[in-house]
């Protein structure tokens, strides 16, 4: 049976910017970006842990002589520009200790990687890449994880903004989509778990629900998609007060899911944040993503799953892999063809086709990677020769 033919029902999560893995994923990007600014080459693998009062970087830079960030500066611009900025949430930019152990790339990988008078650039790591993309919304994403990412992304702007009061940087959603033949057909529940300040005077958890119900819930959520049976929950547990990393240990690269597709298509199990292109666990993902949203934009498929692999040191991929899931007007092996014609999957091709030697990439790590605009690998500008390209 074909998930056309079925009945289901399918659920995404997102997190706010001021979760704690999102904040060490902003802190490993700026940390990229500020390199990249120096040495657009520069090759980054930064890792960064948050937990109670303190901020840990760790990782390899291969960057030219000279090249300086300054961690300490940076973590601490980052902390407050998410909202960590009272010493009452356990965490903020002033008293927040910051130890850094970056030290240099290892030579061994440098050799695969770097690209020599007669040598193309290699792919920084063995790795497979999953790109994903489908019709049901004009962002050409699932619509449960794009609805969950506009509703921490408005309260997110809502806080910094003071539209809703008593909110703290912390916060996640859920959305389940109920589909019929394989197309959206409502909201099934919404789950919004949000950090704020104690419920004292005035202040109280049935104020905190109207809030996010009236002022968050009803502007994002279109009410065609819900109806009576729609399940909204709150803060099911009542209090949020402890959040952050005061309340919970942050690691770089553990929202994986949320950064892509909310569960649908496939995810290799490589994170983005922290890493230069030269890591196809980012780029290839980015080239991936340009690939599948072209073919859809194309009318070619109404789903698409890209996978792109590589070994290291090795410039051309080892495979690639397209499933329309029996949507596609042309035969899986005729858009594979087609996309091998069109596209560049090397990883010079991936890193000057996407303009990638930039410093962009902490503007990428809230709210997922796709299905946002302003990002080179969001362009429909292929669909005419993919069209061209394939044997119908």
């Amino acid at each position: 049976m074909k998930a056309e033919d079925r009945h289901f029902y399918f659920t995404s999560e997102s997190v706010s910017e001021g979760h704690p893995d999102k904040v060490c994923d902003q802190i490993s990007d700026a940390i990229l970006d500020e390199y990249i600014k120096q040495d657009k080459t520069a090759h980054v693998a930064c890792e960064t842990l948050v937990a109670t009062g303190l901020v840990v970087v760790a990782g390899e830079i291969g960057a030219r002589a000279g090249a300086y960030v300054n961690v300490q500066d940076v973590v601490r611009n980052v902390v407050q520009d998410i909202g960590y900025t009272n010493s009452e949430y356990g965490f903020d930019f002033k008293s927040c200790a910051v130890l850094s152990a970056l030290g240099a790339q290892s030579p061994d990988i440098a050799r695969g990687v770097n690209a020599g008078k007669k040598k193309a650039q290699g792919a920084g790591d063995q790795g497979m890449i999953f790109g994903y993309a489908c019709n049901e919304t004009p962002e050409f994403m699932p619509l449960s994880v794009t609805l969950a990412h506009q509703l921490v992304a408005t309260l997110a702007a809502m806080r910094k903004s003071g539209s809703i009061d008593h909110i703290r940087p912390d916060s996640k959603s859920q959305v389940t989509v109920e589909y019929v033949n394989g197309v959206p057909r409502r909201i099934d529940a919404i789950v919004l778990s949000t950090q704020h300040d104690p419920f004292v005077g005035g202040y109280s958890y049935k104020k905190l629900r109207e809030d996010i119900e009236e002022k968050l819930i009803k502007k994002v959520v279109p009410t065609a998609l819900m109806d009576a049976k729609t399940k909204i929950f709150v803060n099911p547990t009542g209090m949020f007060v402890v959040g952050g990393p005061h309340g919970d240990t942050g690691l770089t690269g553990r929202k994986i899911i949320v950064d892509t597709y909310g569960g649908f298509g496939g995810h290799g199990g490589g994170a983005f944040s922290g890493k230069d292109p030269s890591k196809v666990d980012r780029s290839a993902a980015y080239m991936a993503r340009y690939v599948a949203k072209n073919i859809v934009a194309a009318g070619l498929a109404e789903r698409c799953l890209v996978q792109i692999a590589y070994a290291i040191g090795v410039a051309e991929p080892i495979s690639v892999f397209i499933d329309s899931y029996g949507t596609g007007v042309v035969p899986d092996e005729e858009l594979t063809r087609a996309v091998r014609q069109v596209f560049p999957l090397t990883p010079a091709g991936i890193i000057t086709t996407l303009d990638l030697l930039k410093p962009i990439y902490r503007q990428t790590c809230n709210y997922g990677h796709f299905g946002r605009k302003g990002f080179t690998w969001e362009k429909t500008d292929k669909t005419a020769a993919l069209k061209k390209s394939v044997k119908k």
